[in-house]
């Protein structure tokens, strides 16, 4: 039995390690000579159920497998199993070496941000493994007899072990000591660079330098976590340093994404690059919160967001430089190395690269990239200081200049985007003292809208061009809603780098030039006394309803012309007073009977134009056409009695065949003429008949056309004399047609053809140039060059014109005239048609070295403070208030227009005088010149030279 038991036994051990042998690991040779061994590769990972694990050893010296039990000291389930064998005849001491964190393969979405690994290590034999005291590393001594093979079961914190090797205790002092250097130079310099960082950004203030000093602070702080740094600083235990491991690599994304935005000065005027950065920051910023409770989904889309940050910033970058900006060209190379660390870095968490330099390398190149970084702002920090500087002082310097003249200092610095404009800007506006200070993107907020896009465009193109002048006008809007007009006139300046550092000026308030402006622009197309279009708007909406008819076949207005009869008879016995007073109450009434869309203008003196588009049907516009007449015969109430008007309309319907053109006027006018010659008060159709009774006056129209250019036009010169001598001072220039058919015309047979149909433009130019050329003569021949002046008429036309101003430049280019004896003639009614206008123009005549008479004064409707604002030099008293009356005295007001002229600084002309009586009364009354028949008649250029020849002749005797 005994024999049996034991053969039993046999059995069963043979079994067991047949099964055993089935299960058992490969053990790894531990030579004396080397100094680290991979282990990595030959783990056997396993799983248990329970807290307990059973596993099979590697063969023994003697071929035996045994099988051994281990028991989970922590109560953990994941298990790895090794064996070591020692092959040689000395006792080894080696470490098991396990990091907490390796960056290599740990990972985009989801990474292993680290733990402790081992939880205790369990040999098949000898002693247990003791733990060594390290914070970012499981390291167990373990002790190698000669000759033995040790299976060792490891129980895991984790389900992952990144690495694992086998240490020779010398070399991995020698190995800490070595890396524990290089992290200490790598943690310096980046200390460093954050420290210089943020002194830069003390010294300069510019956004872009806090941004740089966040950057270098940032990676500071995540190669710290990474090298195990805080760790000695701080209490931290493993699951904190995953903490802390994401919130840094969020941390980092969201000062690369500050640091490009700020350097690239993207939120100058792109409000939605700032929306973008600003909620793309605030997810981030939400990202370190994520780490507290989930550490690893926040480093993935951290590391997500770095790897979008370098691609899309690079992007950019390349094409901003290639549209000019001369800053991210500087920015190309850091940010090239910084894309091209983390396609690297990528390549390395997702396990293309396994060195174990990589780590750190990719650490130290970042701190190197920082420090690129650093430099290129640096170089920003220091180019164009000395420029910068003396900008500044230069402003100070003219200060006080500035502050006589009225004007606004305005200062953008561009580097920092920050504008500074004088305290009385904002006082002016009535806005709090530092609204206007800061962004240039913040004067858009006050803006008028139209005005924010030019502005915008104006410093963008002066950024861009780095020279030229910055004349921008534009409305800053009060508390109260209204705006207020500016004029900025500034110049840029620009730093030894290139750019543009400082861009300064001034402003000034031109709110009152701008009403003026506009108040004058609108007197130019509108009636003064009524308010309604004039003609010249008129026109103008006729041709555009013509050029609008093209695209709309249907679009057919009617044009009514509407003449009062006899209205200057309602003026001789009311005055011109009330006259005006019943054109602006007929103006009202027509209005109220109009409807929005329809078009009332005051064509002239008693003569109003209709453009009707709310009615179409030819019977509702004739009926409408009655309601006029109508309106005008209501009667008129003045102080104790009735003024009854009537009305001549002429009414042209637009014809469908034909295309609409300003002739529709005309045909209106036709029909308004042929009315009037019936008797008036009534309403006529234009019928094509009524144009062949204008064939006469059509004839001469054509034949003025061409007047000018076959030399019929004759300038007559009537002389104006001194009455201290009775010598000639001057002439008149008067304008004849010398018609080949007709014979000699007046001036008022065919002046009113030339304004109605423009001609009269060229015939002033004309009439100015030949006698300025005249004059010239005149001065070359006497001795006393400044005693003899001409004048020329100015017709409205010529003054409503801009070009009248070029014009007369030109003639006295041409012509060496004395200074001021070049004198234009204006009718007191001309300039009170448009008195800003007038005013203006006026003084840009004088400034020319033209003079200025006022013609017909006292016959016209003007007012006294607008004749002190216009600069004349003389007077023409109008010939009603020089001929006698029939008591035989002259008209009292004449004496009081002389002493007023005198006291205006101007001297008189006295026109209308017939003999040699009428010289001595009006030089006794103080007038200076007089012009009548009693001293000549218009006479031409060669004998008006005869006339001072004789004069000189005298005087020489």
């Amino acid at each position: 039995m005994a024999h049996i038991a034991r053969g039993i036994a046999v059995f069963a051990l043979a079994l067991l390690v047949s099964v055993g042998a089935a299960h058992a690991v490969d053990a790894v040779s531990v030579r004396s000579d080397s100094p680290a061994i991979d282990l990595t590769g030959i783990l056997e990972f396993q799983k248990s159920d329970t807290d307990r694990i059973q596993v099979s050893t590697a063969p023994g010296n003697d071929g035996i497998v045994r099988r051994i039990e281990v028991r989970a000291r922590e109560g953990g389930t994941n298990w790895v199993v090794f064996s070591l064998a020692n092959n040689t005849d000395d006792q080894l001491d080696r470490l098991i070496v396990a990091p907490h964190y390796r960056i290599v393969s740990s990972g985009l979405f989801w990474p292993d941000l680290g733990l402790s690994r081992i939880a205790t290590i369990t040999p098949s034999t000898g002693d247990r493994p003791e733990r060594q005291d390290n914070p970012i590393t499981d390291i167990f001594r373990v002790t190698l007899d000669p000759g033995s093979v040790v299976t060792f079961v490891v129980e895991l914190r984790t389900d992952k072990l990144p690495q694992l090797y086998l240490w020779e205790p010398e070399a991995y002092k020698d190995k800490v000591n070595s890396f524990t250097l290089y992290q200490g130079i790598v943690i310096g310099i980046a200390g460093l660079l954050s420290l210089v960082l943020t002194i830069l950004f003390v010294v300069k203030g510019s956004i872009m330098f806090p941004a740089a000093a966040g950057l270098a602070w940032a990676v500071l702080v995540y190669i710290g976590i990474d090298f195990g740094f805080w760790g000695k600083v701080l209490d931290m235990s493993s699951g904190a340093e995953r903490v802390w491991r994401a919130s840094g690599e969020a941390i980092l994304a969201a000062t690369l994404l500050v640091f490009l935005f700020a350097y690239l000065n993207l939120s100058r005027w792109h409000v939605r690059y700032s929306h973008i950065t600003l909620g793309w920051l605030a997810f981030l910023g939400s990202l370190v919160a994520l780490a507290l409770f989930d550490p690893p989904v926040a480093s993935g889309i951290a590391r997500l967001s770095i790897a979008l940050i370098a691609v899309f910033g690079f992007a950019l970058i390349v094409y901003l430089s290639t549209h000019g900006f001369d800053r991210a060209v500087l920015l190309i190379p850091s940010w090239f190395l910084l894309t091209v660390w983390v396609v690297a870095a990528g390549m390395t968490i997702q396990g293309s690269v396994t060195n174990d330099i990589v780590g750190p390398a990719l650490l130290g190149g970042l701190v190197l990239i920082v420090m690129l970084i650093g430099f290129t702002v640096m170089q920003h920090a220091f180019a164009g200081g000395g420029s910068g500087q003396g900008a500044v002082t230069d402003v100070e310097r003219r200060a006080l200049a500035l502050t006589g003249a009225g004007d606004l200092i305005w200062d953008w610095d561009v580097s920092a985007d920050k504008v500074f404009t004088s305290a009385e800007t904002e006082s002016m506006l009535g806005l709090r003292r530092g609204t206007l200070e800061g962004p240039a993107a913040k004067w858009l907020e006050v803006l008028h809208p139209l005005d924010q896009d030019r502005f915008r465009a104006a410093l963008d193109s002066v950024l861009d061009q780095r020279r030229g002048r910055l004349v921008q006008d534009f409305r800053l809007r009060t508390p109260d809603g209204h705006f207020m007009w500016f004029s900025l006139k500034a110049r840029p300046v620009v730093g030894s780098d290139g750019e543009v550092a400082r861009v300064i000026g001034t402003l000034s308030d031109v709110t009152e030039f701008k009403n003026s402006e506009e108040r004058m622009l609108h007197d130019s197309v509108h009636d003064n006394l009524t308010g309604l279009p004039n003609r010249k708007l008129f026109i103008d909406r006729i041709n555009a309803l013509a050029s609008l008819s093209k695209t709309v076949p249907t679009l057919r207005p009617t044009v009514m012309v509407i003449d009062l009869d006899r209205f200057k008879q309602v003026n001789d016995s009311v005055g011109i007073a009330v006259g005006d007073s019943i054109l602006l109450t007929l103006a009202r009434r027509l209005t109220r009977i109009l409807k929005p869309q329809d078009t009332l203008a005051r064509l002239a003196g008693d003569q109003f134009g209709l453009i009707l588009m709310s009615e179409t049907d030819a019977a509702k516009v004739t009926a409408l056409a009655e309601t006029i007449r109508k309106t005008i015969r209501a009667p008129i109430a003045f102080n104790d009695r009735e003024i009854f008007l009537t009305a001549s309309i002429g009414l042209a319907l637009a014809d469908p065949s034909a295309t609409v053109s300003d002739e529709i006027i005309k045909d209106a006018e036709l029909a308004m003429y042929h009315s009037k010659r019936i008797g008036g008060d009534r309403i006529d159709v234009y019928k094509p008949a009524m144009r062949a009774r204008k064939q006469d006056r059509l004839t001469i129209e054509s034949e003025l056309r061409r007047a000018l250019e076959r030399e019929e036009i004759t300038i007559l010169y009537q002389p104006i004399v001194r009455l201290e001598d009775r010598a000639v001072a001057g002439f008149e220039a008067l304008a004849r047609w010398d018609h080949p058919k007709l014979g000699r015309m007046g001036p008022s047979e065919f002046i009113n053809i030339a304004e109605e149909t423009g001609l009269i433009v060229d015939l002033g130019l004309f009439v100015m140039d030949r006698t300025a050329r005249q004059l010239a003569l005149w001065q070359q021949s006497v001795r006393q060059r400044n005693s003899i002046f001409a004048s020329v008429n100015v017709s409205s036309r010529q003054l409503l014109r801009h070009d009248l101003i070029h014009d007369l430049r030109t003639v006295l280019s041409r012509s060496a005239v004395a200074r001021g004896t070049l004198k234009l003639e204006l009718t007191e009614s001309l300039v009170m048609e448009n008195p800003e206008h007038a005013a203006q123009m006026l003084q840009r005549i004088r400034e020319l070295g033209a003079g200025l008479s006022l013609d017909d004064f006292g016959t016209g409707h003007s007012s006294l403070a607008y004749l002190q604002r216009f600069p004349f030099d003389t007077i023409k008293i109008d010939q009603s208030f020089v001929r006698t009356t029939n008591r035989g005295t002259r008209p009292v007001l004449l004496k009081s227009i002389v002493a007023m002229a005198h006291d205006l600084g101007m001297d008189v002309v006295a026109e209308g005088a017939e003999s040699d009586s009428d010289a001595i009364e009006l030089y006794q009354l103080g007038c200076e010149y007089a012009q009548g028949f009693a001293f000549g008649e218009p006479m031409s250029a060669d004998a008006a030279r005869r006339l001072l020849n004789e004069e000189r002749l005298e005087a020489a005797q």
